[in-house]
């Protein structure tokens, strides 16, 4: 008995209308566990997002080139000497550059009139900084301040003016102070002279987790004068690629670029400035030395954040997925026990064991691909839905692991293709014993089965 492909699928389908309520039960059992593992996928993207966003809004470029100057052995400083040099080098040797800012680096304690706090300076050059205008978000003043109103004041672009500062709002409620109010900025320059400036807080910015808690935002020129540093000295060349997955590759191009110029560049370490003061500090040379990074490097100290997060996604979906075939298989077992009789009459009239064994695994095939689909379009709406929907994280704590005052989550084409390709298969190899059973039946025992 020949039979091709198209019955094979036509009795296939017919099988599982026919059977209409296992197959409700299990397209239930399957949509539910398609549809947690896009969720899941979902948060881990966009706890990969916030983490990308905050990092390179907050703490890094693509790529990093700055670097640290050294006046004695045992001291150095975050700075980029040279600055026009080297940013015509980069410009001229950077594949796939789409743009360049400059970012001045300092540490200074904030005080306000009623407490203290301190903070990374992060200097802008606001004529470079549309991107960072567009990404940063303002907070609304009741977030940060006791009775105060539901909307958002200032204006991050006022950072243009010099003696400004931009605030989070976890460092807003902690100084006790709302746009407008003034804050002193103290820092110690490279000689070990303390210097102060007055700024008028210009803007609020909401919190983005861990990397927002010790950052503030101020006008390039207030670094430079707190510091005492040249014009043609910055802290850092912040490097933004049209992929950011090139980062790795463009920075090791960088680095021989400006070996072949004659620059000294630091070996490469995957971690932020902050954490090399010891390293450059106890190596024995004088003058400057380039520094080149990834925007993962720079946030290398909170990356276990996803990847402790991957593992128990990766944990719970193996537990999910062992749930499901057991049930698959159980279920598709009882299925055919109770179409013995059936399959021995296919087989009486000349239906091979091979187009049996084709017949159940087009059975499971499809009831995966129809459950699997369907759940999968489920946890993209619910996905999208809850991310639209801006649902706000109370408890600090969960806020920095995040990196996001909201629950935020990514849906990606490609995880649910993959999700519905990994859970179908799954549910074939499920019916692969049932169906080889089935298909090892003798003709006479199985009609027998129902007499």
């Amino acid at each position: 008995m020949r039979v091709g492909l198209g019955v094979i699928l036509g009795i296939a389908l017919r099988n599982l209308v026919q059977a209409w309520r296992r197959t409700a039960l299990l397209t239930t059992a399957i949509g539910v566990v398609t549809t947690l593992l896009v969720l899941l996928q979902a948060l881990a993207a966009g706890i990969e997002d916030s983490l990308v966003d905050a990092a390179t809004t907050v703490s890094a470029g693509h790529v990093n080139v700055a670097g640290f100057w050294k006046p004695t052995a045992t001291t150095a400083s975050p700075f980029l000497t040279d600055r026009d040099a080297v940013r015509k080098i980069v410009e001229e040797n950077t594949p796939g550059l789409d743009y360049m800012v400059e970012r001045h680096r300092g540490w200074a304690k904030i005080v306000s009139d009623s407490s203290s706090t301190y903070a990374g300076l992060n200097g802008l050059e606001a004529e470079q900084e549309e991107r960072f205008f567009d990404t940063v978000r303002l907070a609304k003043e009741s977030s940060w301040m006791e009775g105060g109103a539901d909307v958002v004041r200032g204006d991050p672009r006022d950072l243009a003016r010099p003696h400004t500062i931009m605030l989070f709002a976890s460092q807003a409620r902690r100084l006790e102070v709302t746009v407008g109010d003034a804050v002193t900025l103290q820092a110690e320059n490279p000689g070990g002279q303390t210097n102060t400036l007055d700024a008028t807080v210009v803007a609020v910015a909401e919190d983005m987790g861990f990397l927002s808690s010790w950052a503030v935002f101020v006008p390039a020129d207030d670094v430079r004068e707190i510091y005492g540093i040249a014009e043609n000295t910055t802290g850092a060349l912040w490097l933004y690629l049209d992929d950011i997955d090139k980062a790795p590759q463009v920075m090791n191009h960088l680095r021989e670029v400006f070996l072949a110029q004659g620059y000294e560049v630091m070996d490469h370490q995957a971690a932020p400035f902050f954490m090399k003061f010891d390293v450059a500090g106890g190596e024995d040379w004088t003058g400057f030395k380039l520094d080149l990074t990834t925007w993962e490097d720079e946030v290398s100290f909170i990356t276990w954040i996803l990847t402790a997060f991957r593992a128990v996604t990766l944990l719970l979906v193996l537990i999910l997925l062992a749930i499901v075939a057991v049930g698959i298989m159980n279920t598709m077992w009882n299925a055919v026990r109770d179409r013995t009789a059936e399959i021995g009459t296919m087989r009486a009239i000349g239906m091979r064991r091979g187009k049996v064994l084709a017949l159940i695994l087009a059975e499971a095939l499809l009831l995966g691909l129809w459950a699997t689909g369907l759940g999968a379009g489920v946890g993209a709406l619910l996905c999208a839905g809850i991310d639209a929907a801006a649902v706000p994280i109370e408890i600090d704590a969960v806020k920095a692991i995040l990196l996001s005052d909201t629950l935020r989550l990514s849906v990606r084409g490609g995880s649910v293709v993959g999700s519905v390709a990994l859970l179908s298969f799954l549910t074939v190899v499920a019916s692969l014993w049932p169906a080889w059973r089935a298909s090892r039946l003798p003709p006479v025992t199985a009609i027998q089965h129902v007499e």
